[in-house]
């Protein structure tokens, strides 16, 4: 029996040898031992066959080829990517795309290999292009600094306002931009353009559209007193002319009515919330800008709008707390939200508006409001 076993071995020995060796030489010959990239794919074994033009940041990617094995630096575009040597092979490696926003585009991968010689494959790291959603204040003026929220936000960036003028930046974040407003700015649109792509907000900046209390005049019944047409030390500064500011004390179920009046009273602005609106008040929303210099912390801000026959005392609530700390502010509420106890209908001869304050709690009241408008959404 032993003399068997050891008769078996020499042929083993010799097989295993000429595979290893066949082996080698097969992997010498591909590609002249030259590497190469055949394809980028995911890395879950279950979906393998999911080959990549692109990835987002941050994504684990598996690179495909030949003669990959001494491959020591993956870059993407100019970011270079961390590699474990542990997840290089002859095959494939292994590697997580760079989380950094590239700041030159090549959409490329390029692996540079230990004889210093680099291998290009077309690659695209793929990052959103910037998205717009909100300003601080739509109304800011010239010189000052506005504030744009949103996502993607990216350097270089460049903020260009209606008008044509673009504004200087002060700081970006990726979900944030301060930018100085430029002289020229318009009311309309403001752009946000990115290395990878541009945006247009949906609301306006300084947005005059549908403005139904205004003081530019002021127009109504009540309290023309609360009106600041020229701003001194201690007031908010002027946004957009005139403005109503209230400060009082106001108690506890107190009816302090502050803007608004029937048609006859509001005069031409009384017509100004569009027809669409009233028939299709969710594809709008009322705005206005505010501004607290003691914070709402008390008592209701009650708001009618849109009336065609007379005031609604089931109107709608803005509910305390908010404090803008001294800054103007755009409040946005949806329409159908403000307008869903209100049984109206289209008017030709304009609505009926209030503004009253009206509810639980003693208020200490510095407010100051500004450009109430319905607008699209």
């Amino acid at each position: 029996m032993k003399i068997r076993y050891q008769s078996i071995w020499p042929v083993i020995i010799v097989t295993l040898v000429a595979v290893i060796y066949t082996s080698c030489s097969d992997s010498e010959l591909v590609n002249n031992g030259e590497p190469m990239v055949k394809y980028i794919r995911v890395t879950d074994p279950v979906s393998s066959d999911s080959l990549l033009v692109g990835a987002f940041q941050s994504n684990l990617v598996a690179i495909i080829g030949e003669n990959l094995q001494s491959a020591q630096q993956v870059w993407f575009n100019d970011r270079r990517a961390t590699l474990t040597p542990t997840y290089v092979t002859n095959t494939s490696i292994l590697v997580t795309v760079p989380s950094e926003i590239p700041k030159v585009i090549t959409n490329t991968v390029t692996i540079v290999f230990a004889n210093g010689n680099t291998l290009v494959h077309d690659f695209e790291v793929k990052v959103s292009a910037p998205t717009i959603t909100t300003m601080k204040s739509e109304y800011v003026l010239a010189g000052s600094v506005a504030t744009i929220r949103g996502d993607f936000f990216y350097e270089p960036l460049t903020v260009t306002f209606a008008g044509g003028v673009t504004g200087d930046i002060v700081s970006i974040e990726p979900t944030l931009i301060q930018v100085t407003v430029p002289e020229g700015a318009a009311p309309g649109p403001i752009k946000v353009k990115t290395n990878f792509g541009e945006a247009e907000s949906a609301f306006w900046f300084r947005d005059n559209r549908n403005i139904f209390i205004s003081s530019d005049p002021y127009t109504g019944w009540w309290n023309e007193g609360f009106v600041v047409k020229t701003a001194g030390e201690n007031d908010p500064p002027l946004i957009n002319g005139n403005y109503i500011r209230v400060v009082k004390t106001i108690n506890a179920w107190s009816w302090l009515e502050v803007a608004g009046g029937p048609p006859d009273a509001m005069g031409p602005i009384s017509k100004n919330i569009p027809d669409d609106a009233i028939l299709n008040p969710a594809k709008y929303n009322l705005k206005f800008e505010v501004n607290t210099k003691k914070p709402y912390n008390n008592n209701v801000i009650k708001i009618n709008l849109g009336l065609k026959n007379d005031f609604n005392n089931d109107e709608y609530r803005w509910l305390p707390p908010y404090d803008t700390k001294g800054e103007w502010e755009t409040v946005v509420l949806p329409l159908e939200t403000v307008m869903e106890k209100f049984n109206t209908s289209v008017s030709t001869n304009g609505y009926y508006t209030r503004l009253l304050f009206h509810g639980p709690g003693d208020l200490d009241c510095d407010i100051s409001f500004d450009n109430f408008r319905v607008v699209p959404k």
